[in-house]
């Protein structure tokens, strides 16, 4: 059986989507009211599924990543709200914790002296 965690060993979000596409492309050209049988098995339904839920983890991760970038760019949560069609509290609810979680572990990978531990 497909799972998330299982494609995701296999699949770049690039890949995922590819495979993806080529699965929904076939499902949407199968025609219901018709004596074919289905166009993907039910495996293939199955992988579908689980694609779609890898590429929302892997697309939400990229967010995140692209979001910390533009706040250290000095980008404003005005402006990063804005480029994801969003108000500037709600940007800021959806990414200041991660965010200064990331930023915790990194300093916390150092000594007292700022080296690395």
């Amino acid at each position: 059986m497909s799972t998330p965690e299982e494609l995701e060993s296999r699949f770049t979000l690039r890949t995922a989507v590819t495979r993806y596409d080529e699965l929904r492309t076939r499902e949407s050209l199968y025609a219901p009211d018709t004596d074919d049988t289905a166009a993907l098995t039910r495996d293939e339904t199955l992988e579908l599924l689980a694609l779609s839920e890898l590429i929302a983890r892997k697309a939400a991760y990229g967010r995140q990543l692209s979001v910390r970038s533009a706040r250290r760019a000095g980008a404003s949560w005005s402006r990063i709200g804005a480029a994801l069609g969003t108000s500037k509290q709600a940007a800021w609810e959806a990414h200041s914790r991660w965010i200064d979680e990331q930023d915790g572990r990194r300093h916390h990978a150092r000594d007292d002296d700022g080296n690395r531990a």
